[in-house]
């Protein structure tokens, strides 16, 4: 059973900030304590908030993410998570970078866990502009990976 939960993004000011903010209220409404967290694969964004178009975004749909700042994933995440939850291929990529030797932390595609969707990469609104469509994904696999949470 997974008991943490990282999600990362390239800056972790849209996409994981959001997937955090959206998949903790999920967890929270089921009545899971697990320890969920974001990360970017680069440092250009350290100690920033979300950004303002994704921050107005998700408090519109009810996630509030104001609180979150965002990080550089470390190789400590592999020790302190036991599913990192990436939101495309370079991203999977990237994270490779700072896997410890002999880590064996699951690392996958957040959207794997919304098979129904036809994307597997999660657009980067900070370029797309496309902020509703980043929390529907979110929900979606928020929900998917819920019920495998269900099903462990």
């Amino acid at each position: 059973m997974y008991r943490s939960v990282l999600f990362v993004c390239l800056g972790n000011i849209c996409r994981s900030p959001t997937a955090e903010g959206v998949f903790r209220k999920f967890a929270e409404s089921e009545g899971l304590s697990l320890r969920i967290d974001s990360a970017g694969t680069s440092s250009w964004h350290v100690g920033e908030p979300p950004h303002p178009p994704m921050k107005k975004a998700a408090i519109a749909r009810g996630y509030d993410i104001t609180d979150l700042r965002a990080r550089q994933v470390s190789r400590l995440d592999f020790e302190d998570f036991d599913l990192i939850l990436v939101m495309d291929e370079k991203n999977k990529s990237e994270i490779e970078r700072y896997r410890p030797t002999d880590n064996t932390t699951l690392v996958e595609m957040f959207l794997d866990y919304a098979p129904d969707q036809p994307i597997r990469d999660m657009p980067d609104p900070y370029f797309t502009r496309t902020f509703n469509q980043v929390i529907d994904l979110c929900e979606a696999a928020s929900q998917g990976l819920l019920e495998r949470l269900r099903d462990q």
